[in-house]
């Protein structure tokens, strides 16, 4: 009983840490941090939360290919981050289209005539010369570890080039090396008319690639690393865009949909745990502490892989719980059914998560399905709705198949047996009768 009794306590506690992380996070060091809600870098508002603008932009090309596509939306993300929209998101609509939604802008006109330019990436010596280009660039990839056997472990950017790149480079790397005394051996990676980085160059390199490390003796960030790559590796746009769409959402509107639904939200919470108390007593109160324990671990994925949550993405996490509830009364019904048939509070508790669980996962692996389909075909809000939904269902199977069971057991390990703690009516002849022996 006291190892029941201890086992419960810990799980008690570890879900009102979770609480806790989940609205207030945790900085672990300066680099490592845990997100919570309330925290500006963690769940990151959608369009019609926050207010802003969508643009469409569409190819000037026949029949861009994915690969053409998938390129557009790297350079995209890569822009748009260096112009400080790192909030915004960017997807591919229909064949030919690529959509970006940017929270918190009012006026979109000049984000748009920016990202619609055709981004060209170079290489360039000091004098400005243009020494390679994008295409040149294989690969790039950021990366940590020793650079070589007397250094220390640090962030990196890795480059790999095609072979008319790396004969390129190995030539200009000889002539910026040879420029060491007087200063000028760099060598500038520029997107359009803005410098990205400017590293300098010691020695002549003539191999499939190189590695780009940061001045200073803290070197690249995490962020720096992958930001350099991923503009690298975006390379240039492989054909020019046109803006066929662009539309203002009210930042007043969203606000006022964001606590609308926020107080639904909380409203429905509060009601759905008072029903599984009055309606299955212990089980219910066992099924609302999975469910605070589902609500925490939702909201940190949401706040630390700074998922973009629209209106349709919250209806998706409350969905979700009515899922997770909708589990547990399945399974609470097979308990009390087993225990009117006079078996004992383990073996019902036992049978009962044992018979129901087929119907359970059925139920929650067809959901996940729709919510996977919605999350890959579609776009802007549905998209949003899909995620939330997937990560959702998938959380509160997990709590309330697993977390459930395991407080419930506890409760046996408790020796607590009146059976009209376990949802049973006194009224009931057998239900009368029953002291079910643990």
């Amino acid at each position: 009983m006291s190892r029941s009794i201890v086992k419960f306590v810990a799980i008690i506690a570890v879900i009102v840490l979770l609480l806790y992380l989940a609205f207030c996070g945790l900085t672990i060091t300066d680099s490592v941090k845990l997100y919570g809600i309330t925290d500006e870098d963690g769940i990151v508002q959608g369009l019609d939360l926050k207010g802003g603008s969508t643009i469409v932009f569409r190819a000037q090309a026949d029949n861009p290919s994915d690969d053409d596509m998938s390129k557009v939306v790297n350079m995209m993300r890569a822009r748009l981050d260096a112009l400080g929209y790192s909030e915004a998101t960017v997807d591919v609509q229909g064949s030919d289209k690529v959509r970006i939604e940017i929270p918190s802008v009012s006026d979109p006109e000049e984000a748009a005539e920016r990202l619609g330019a055709t981004a060209q990436l170079t290489f360039t010596d000091y004098q400005g010369n243009v020494i390679l280009t994008g295409d040149q660039v294989e690969s790039s990839s950021y990366e940590y570890g020793a650079t070589d056997q007397t250094s220390k472990s640090q962030y990196y950017v890795n480059l790999t080039f095609t072979e008319e790149g790396r004969t390129a480079f190995a030539s200009a790397t000889g002539t910026a090396a040879s420029l060491a005394s007087s200063g000028q051996n760099y060598i500038s990676i520029m997107l359009d008319d803005d410098i990205i980085m400017s590293p300098r160059v010691s020695e002549r390199i003539d191999s499939e690639g190189c590695i780009i490390t940061g001045g200073g003796d803290g070197g690249f960030t995490r962020d720096e690393a992958k930001y350099y790559a991923e503009v690298i590796s975006a390379g240039q746009l492989p054909f020019s865009l046109s803006r066929v769409e662009m539309r203002t959402v009210s930042a007043t509107l969203g606000d006022t949909a964001l606590q609308t639904s926020v107080n639904a939200a909380i409203l429905g919470i509060i009601l759905i745990m008072l029903f599984m108390l009055i309606v299955y007593r212990l089980p219910g109160l066992m099924a609302d502490l999975a469910l605070a324990a589902y609500i925490a671990v939702v909201l940190l994925i949401l706040a630390n892989f700074h998922i973009n949550l629209t209106l349709p993405g919250i209806a998706g996490i409350i969905l979700s719980i009515g899922m997770a509830v909708d589990a547990n009364v399945v399974i609470f019904e097979r308990i009390k059914e087993e225990l009117r048939l006079g078996k004992t509070v383990r073996s019902s508790i036992d049978a009962g998560f044992n018979r129901a669980l087929s119907a359970v996962i059925d139920a929650n692996v067809t959901t996940i399905i729709a919510a996977v389909i919605l999350w890959v075909l579609g776009t802007g809000t549905i998209k949003g709705f899909g995620i939330t939904l997937f990560i959702g269902t998938v959380v509160s199977m997990l709590s309330a198949v697993f977390l459930t069971k395991f407080l419930l057991k506890q409760t046996v390990g408790m020796n607590i047996k009146n059976l009209w703690l376990y949802g049973l009516s006194k009224n009931k002849k057998k239900e009368e009768e029953g002291t079910a022996n643990v």
